[in-house]
């Protein structure tokens, strides 16, 4: 039945203001010390700790935003869970993922037009991370995936 509705992905258009290139500040953490681990609460109601990473500090329209990068435990993937003003309307409600990776020096391509819908969105048998508060943006982000259902 989802078949024979399903249109194809959504996507906003690109925009390049979407798109800039940040300094990560890594934290250095001991793995004993309490905040080494990011504890996630899952649309299942599950928890799952994932390493924090660091922080960048990225400018949209004139203002001032930071992020957090969290690692997976099981591999070197880094991915950016967040929320921003159009969740819940043109986004899916509990929030979107960047998957990104680290270049020398600490930097990073910060592109909201990668930004996709986690799994959940389109099976809720699937177990997905929600976005920590702080990764909270009181802005729109009018980049990368939409909702997929009519």
């Amino acid at each position: 039945d989802q078949k024979k509705y399903f249109k194809g992905l959504k996507y906003y258009s690109f925009n390049s203001k979407y798109v800039s290139a940040v300094q990560i500040e890594r934290y250095v953490l001991n793995i004993n010390n309490p905040k080494y681990y990011a504890t996630f609460l899952t649309n299942k109601g599950m928890n799952k700790r994932y390493i924090r990473y660091g922080r960048f500090h990225f400018q949209l329209e004139g203002k001032d935003y930071s992020l957090e990068v969290f690692k997976s435990i099981l591999s070197d993937n880094l991915f950016i869970p967040f929320k921003d003003k159009t969740n819940g309307r043109e986004t899916y409600e509990a929030g979107r993922y960047i998957d990104t990776e680290i270049l020398e020096g600490y930097k990073m391509v910060l592109d909201f037009n990668m930004a996709y819908l986690p799994s959940c969105a389109y099976n809720d048998k699937f177990v997905c991370v929600l976005p920590p508060k702080e990764n909270s943006l009181s802005v729109e982000i009018l980049a990368g995936e939409k909702n997929f259902k009519p």
